[in-house]
């Protein structure tokens, strides 16, 4: 008696060992699905903080350039208001597509970056 009364014992804990495994990955999915509702998005920054992005001359590359300092060589500053702050922002989908020439302005980029 006692033998079968330990295997349902331990069926039981079996059972609810899976309850909690499962209840886990669906508690995640709630919480995703409370912040999706909320408006909440993780948006990715172009730079970290004490840094600001410079574009490559000539093509879509870009650097992220310590504060107080000036661009490396080949690099320069975006032009002031169309600076990409977070990854996907417009500025950042529009100069994947355009570039700044060595005379300062906005040209098409070139195939391949």
């Amino acid at each position: 008696m006692r033998k079968t009364l330990r295997t349902s014992r331990a069926a039981h804990r079996s059972r609810l060992g899976a309850r909690r495994f499962t209840a886990v990955p669906a508690l995640g999915v709630a919480t995703a699905l409370v912040l999706a509702g909320c408006g909440l998005e993780y948006q990715e920054d172009i730079c970290g903080a004490g840094e600001y992005p410079a574009t490559h001359v000539g093509s879509t590359g870009s650097v992220c350039v310590s504060d107080g300092e000036q661009p490396p060589r080949g690099y320069t500053r975006y032009p002031e208001g169309k600076v990409p702050q977070q990854v996907d922002d417009t500025w950042d989908v529009y100069w994947r597509s355009h570039a700044v020439d060595e005379n300062g302005d906005i040209v098409d980029a070139p195939e391949g970056g």
